[in-house]
């Protein structure tokens, strides 16, 4: 099963691009049968996992397939994957540039963003983790915008940096510990010295990622020139590789590391926490203003992985699966505003609320759901967060405030901006969301609100790891 959610994708893309190159239309519908065919599989495989007394599902452990496993910190990935799989198909339906290899490349980064999360062996995991690299890049370089190629190069030569010093840590370890497998190395451990410089090779490949400030700087050009597709699995998945690494990887094979780490990790959290909300407060244009807001967000995850307690681990994957679910709204929202408008800059827009109801709404939903509104998915892994920092640093933590408010501001100075005030007569004919894009949305919105109401559905799965890893850190 876990392999069928690797393969799945990846033979349904070739599918879509031999169907692509004889009827371009049809490569459309053959790409959505296969993202919600893998949606449901995922479903299956969860429902398989939780029921399982092993606490997850394997496949080839011993032997006989891929080192593959699924368990509570991957789950709410996998899920995640697979929903967003199908809205980044409905975002592109209209694509008319290659359709065939559009819908090719965007389930190729699905299946590969599936083997990074259930990955059980190092060579897996790593090679999964540079196969994401190859049809994000295209996706930027072909199907971006204005400024595709630097864009596109930017995030290549940015990724591919970090992930060459990962691949030295992981080599490390695996000359170490003899093993390949994950647990297995973990099991084994690492001597202090050696375990310091795998923590740090391994925390700049996934520093890079998420992005912790200073290193975040390809994320806003990729952001911008990617196609909403792109936007939607970069922001709503790709991100989060970053902080899965550090779960799964960093602070097992190093937890000695990580705890003299901690200060630092902090303290850049925190810093991008403050500087991304300033930056989004900055931005004209609305894109560029969700980029930078990613920043911030993905601060507070970084936060929780410096504090190391079950309850940090916990709200930092709450956190990562509720940016997301809201950044992937919000992107898909922008992309529907370029394509009706031709404009993404806040200053020509405004009243958009009384001609497209539909479409302002939503924005309205997902842009509250971003600031943190309480019984929204934002607020929970947030709030747990700044309450576990208070516990571990005490008045430093004063300094998330600022962000927090500065998050209200622009994410109302935006809301207020384009779906409200006077309207701008050139857009008085704009139309407003059809049945396809109230389909596309639809999922996010209750994904959002449901993990609002109850962050358990995430929390009671990612519980467990989460313990044995804050064990390991002496936070259990």
């Amino acid at each position: 099963m876990l392999t069928s959610l690797i393969l799945l994708p990846m033979v349904g893309g070739v599918a879509a691009w031999l169907t692509g190159r004889s009827a371009p239309r049809m490569a459309r519908v053959v790409a959505l049968a296969v993202a919600v065919a893998q949606a449901g599989l995922t479903a299956l495989a969860l429902v398989v996992a939780s029921r399982s007394v092993s606490g997850g599902l394997t496949s080839g452990l011993t032997g006989g397939g891929w080192p593959l496993r699924l368990d509570g910190l991957a789950g709410p990935l996998v899920a995640l994957t697979a929903l967003l799989g199908v809205v980044a198909v409905l975002a592109s339906w209209r694509v008319r540039k290659s359709p065939g290899a559009h819908f090719a490349m965007l389930l190729a980064l699905q299946g590969a963003l599936t083997a990074v999360f259930v990955a059980a062996d190092l060579v897996v995991f790593y090679v999964a983790w540079e196969a994401v690299l190859v049809p994000m890049f295209f996706l930027i370089g072909v199907w971006g915008h204005e400024k595709r190629r630097h864009a596109a190069m930017k995030f290549f030569i940015y990724t591919f940096a970090g992930s060459a010093l990962m691949l030295v840590g992981l080599i490390i370890v695996i000359a170490t510990t003899g093993t390949t497998s994950i647990a297995q190395a973990v099991k084994t451990g690492l001597d202090a010295q050696t375990g310091t410089l795998v923590f740090w090779l391994l925390a700049v490949g996934f520093a890079v990622k998420i992005p912790v400030w200073p290193l975040h700087t390809w994320l806003p050009d990729a952001h911008v020139e990617a196609p909403t597709a792109g936007s939607i699995m970069l922001a709503g998945v790709l991100l989060k590789m970053g902080g899965y690494g550090f779960i799964r990887l960093a602070l097992p094979l190093a937890p000695a590391a990580a705890r003299a780490a901690a200060p630092l990790l902090a303290t850049l959290g925190i810093i991008a926490i403050v500087y991304g909300a300033l930056m989004a407060l900055a931005q004209s244009d609305l894109k560029r203003l969700v980029a930078y807001s990613s920043v911030a967000h993905m601060g507070f995850v970084v936060l929780a992985i410096s504090i190391g307690s079950k309850l940090a681990l916990t709200a930092a994957m709450l956190v990562m699966v509720a940016h997301g679910l809201t950044s992937a709204l919000l992107f898909l929202l922008v992309g529907l505003l370029q394509d009706r408008a031709h404009t993404r800059d806040i200053s020509r827009l405004g009243g958009l609320l009384r001609v497209v109801p539909g479409w302002g709404t939503a924005l309205t939903f997902g842009l509250l759901a971003s600031l943190g509104l309480p019984g929204l998915a934002g607020f929970p892994g947030e709030l747990v967060s700044t309450l576990e920092g208070f516990r571990a640093y005490g008045w430093w933590m004063a300094v998330v405030a600022i962000g927090v408010v500065l998050a209200g501001a622009y994410n109302l100075r935006a809301l207020r901006r384009v779906a409200h005030g006077p309207l701008v007569e050139e857009w008085r004919e704009m139309r407003d969301l059809d049945v396809r894009e109230v389909f596309a949305i639809a999922p996010l919105a209750v994904g959002i609100l449901l993990l609002g109401v109850w962050p358990a559905l995430v929390s009671s799965a990612v519980a467990p790891v989460a313990e044995v890893v804050a064990k390991m850190l002496g936070g259990g």
